[in-house]
């Protein structure tokens, strides 16, 4: 039987799991089916490839705010007595460094490398800065896959009786 807070607030813990689950199913949506179709369809992979960039970016941008969000509403839910939102929190703060380093390091990074490139009529992968483009775009791909590891652990937890 739930206790009389955990009944006080069942319209807020639904609706953080709705959004939880909307946005991790967004990241997965964008990583794993979008981002592969774009590349299966497009011949000029420096085309699709600025395609995929700023469909990763606008999602970092959503992940920022989502994630802002849920950690305000977690907060608020832990003070009011609800603890299964404390370790909830913590995968959340997880999420959102994963999110500032795509929005704010990986992906400006790797678009400023990019605009180089095409500034001195190449594309980046037969630049000067092919190999600094490749370790950058490995490591927002394993980034990502820690994101989606964690959003899906997130939903996992929430869902949990």
């Amino acid at each position: 039987m739930k206790t009389l807070e955990a009944r006080n607030y069942d319209g807020a813990q639904r609706l953080f799991i709705l959004i939880a689950g909307l946005w991790v199913g967004s990241l997965l949506t964008v990583g794993y089916l979008v981002a592969p179709a774009i590349f299966s369809t497009m011949t000029d992979r420096q085309a699709a490839g600025m395609v995929a960039g700023s469909i990763f970016r606008l999602e970092a941008y959503l992940s920022l705010i989502v994630c802002i969000g849920l950690m305000v509403l977690a907060n608020l839910l832990v003070n009011r007595g609800l603890n299964q939102f404390r370790f909830i929190r913590w995968l959340l703060l997880a999420m959102l460094l994963c999110s500032v380093a795509a929005a704010f390091i990986f992906i400006p990074w790797m678009n400023a490398l990019r605009d180089d490139a095409l500034l001195q009529g190449m594309p980046v992968m037969l630049s000067p800065s092919a190999t600094l483009f490749g370790r950058l775009h490995g490591a927002s791909s394993i980034l990502f896959m820690l994101q989606s590891l964690l959003g899906i652990f997130l939903v996992w937890r929430l869902t949990k009786r």
